[in-house]
């Protein structure tokens, strides 16, 4: 839900931003009623809005009456420099894991204080993963989202400890001191793993991506089953981390 922008100071273009936020990857197609209630809105306001969104090419009108996002937004969304030149440079070696895994191979960036998937590779023989592109995987339960954290500023580390790390399975690390220890390993190793702690039956292993200034562009994962051996494929990961940040560097 957006915050309560009924109140007489919201602006429009926050009434705008609150009927775009009503949609996620979780939530792509909504009824005016459904935005209405998740962007907080009058509804007649909800139904301008949309109608001059709908006319701009930002919002898609669907045979059942629904909406979802619009072409508009894509095209101005692949127009985002740091996001386009990392997957342009990240894809043939995206494509080779995904030759040698016929897994799920995923791109992420850190977005405050969650991961954003920025390009995903998968098959009808892959894992079944939550994470899509547009998605936004936890960084204390992945390895795409370790990768990130262990490499980033311990500001971020301290702020996702303090607003609470949710459990998903039994494996989960959810405790500060052990997710610390973890993440020191990481970056001895330049690998980060994940062994069930999203989904039971599926795990992970990541690898940073670092321009040779130091620079955190973000992380190169692969998800499989869980009877896969992680160790084997790590060296693989982390060597395509290491050629994707000297091409972006």
């Amino acid at each position: 839900m957006a915050g309560n922008v009924q109140t007489p100071g919201a602006s429009v273009s926050g009434r705008l931003l609150a009927v775009l936020g009503a949609f996620d990857v979780a939530h792509p197609a909504h009824s005016l009623t459904e935005i209405s209630n998740r962007a907080d809105l009058p509804l007649s306001t909800t139904k301008r809005l949309v109608v001059e969104l709908e006319r701009w090419g930002g919002l898609e009108r669907l045979v059942n009456k629904h909406y979802r996002i619009g072409i508009r937004f894509w095209e101005l969304g692949s127009l985002a420099p740091r996001q386009r030149g990392l997957r342009d440079h990240a894809l043939p070696h995206m494509h080779d894991l995904y030759a040698a895994t016929h897994q799920n191979v995923q791109l992420v960036v850190v977005d405050g204080l969650g991961a954003l998937c920025i390009e995903k590779i998968s098959g009808s023989k892959a894992v079944p993963t939550k994470t899509e592109i547009g998605g936004r995987p936890p960084l204390h339960a992945t390895a795409v989202g370790k990768a990130l954290l262990a490499c980033s500023k311990v500001d971020l580390y301290r702020q996702v400890c303090q607003q609470g790390m949710p459990k998903y399975t039994p494996y989960t690390i959810v405790e500060p001191g052990r997710l610390s220890a973890n993440l020191r390993e990481v970056r001895r190793k330049g690998v980060a793993y994940s062994r069930e702690e999203m989904s039971t039956g599926a795990i992970s292993v990541a690898s940073p991506i670092v321009t040779s200034d130091g620079v955190l562009r973000g992380a190169l994962g692969v998800v499989m089953r869980a009877n896969a051996n992680l160790d084997v494929l790590g060296p693989g990961v982390r060597t395509a981390a290491l050629r994707i940040a000297r091409a972006s560097g």
